[in-house]
């Protein structure tokens, strides 16, 4: 018999900060990030979207970018030890909803697989905390001398979060059309198209504008947002986007 599964995201599906931030705090605190680069590079765009005159997704981006140009060279010890720190320190930072759906699917006997866009470490560490069956996450490659080597096999986009849940159904038996997805962003549309059970979870303007383009997606799919102590189940008809 066939397994059911329930694949999260974890920025901003699980966690409600992107632990990437987090690993950029701390390797500026372990100063293997110099602080000017926060200030000339990271903090112009974080003021904009803090200010929701730009978007997260720019924020973000120069974030990883800056994250990238820093671990080429550096000991695969450091960052997993830092990755350690962020996750003991900031794990239980969490939804309440996909908090509660976790220990759901667990009672149920699902298979629990998270799929992120964030490095491998932090995954690793964020699946180990929340009894993931499996995860998937971007691998900075590490050359012979125990150092990432700038080679990356990236997770956060919607292309190899595809091959990757399909890939994990192969190995772990799964039927996708009993399964569940969460996410937040358009790089889980197709873990939304795959699965019969798509849920998106306090979702960014442009993956709500891909879903109501998608009438096949827009039939199944629950739209959940969490705010303070409320949770909100929205219509995906009712839906006006302002």
């Amino acid at each position: 018999m066939a397994s059911r599964a329930a694949f999260f995201d974890i920025d901003g599906t699980i966690s409600r900060e992107g632990m990437i931030s987090e690993m950029f705090r701390k390797m500026i605190k372990y100063e293997l990030i110099d602080d000017s680069k926060w200030y000339s590079e990271v903090k112009p765009a974080y003021l904009r979207w803090n200010r929701r005159v730009g978007d997260y997704d720019t924020y973000l981006q120069k974030m990883v970018d800056i994250y990238t140009e820093t671990v080429q060279n550096t000991s695969a010890f450091h960052i997993t030890y830092i990755a350690k720190r962020v996750i003991e320190q900031r794990g239980e930072r969490v939804y309440t909803y996909t908090r509660d759906k976790i220990k759901w699917h667990r009672e149920q006997g699902h298979l629990l697989i998270a799929i992120s866009g964030s490095p491998v470490e932090l995954v690793r560490e964020m699946s180990a905390k929340y009894g993931m069956d499996d995860y998937r996450g971007t691998v900075y490659h590490v050359g012979a001398n125990g150092c990432y080597n700038g080679k990356i096999t990236p997770m956060w986009d919607s292309r190899s979060k595809r091959a990757a849940l399909l890939e994990l159904a192969q190995a772990h038996g799964i039927d996708l059309a009993e399964s569940y997805a969460y996410g937040d962003t358009t790089g889980d549309l197709s873990m939304f198209r795959l699965v019969g059970h798509p849920y998106a979870i306090n979702p960014t303007r442009e993956l709500l504008t891909r879903i109501l383009e998608d009438d096949e997606l827009r039939r199944r799919i629950q739209i959940i947002v969490e705010r303070k102590d409320v949770t909100y189940r929205l219509g995906v008809d009712s839906l006006d986007l302002v």
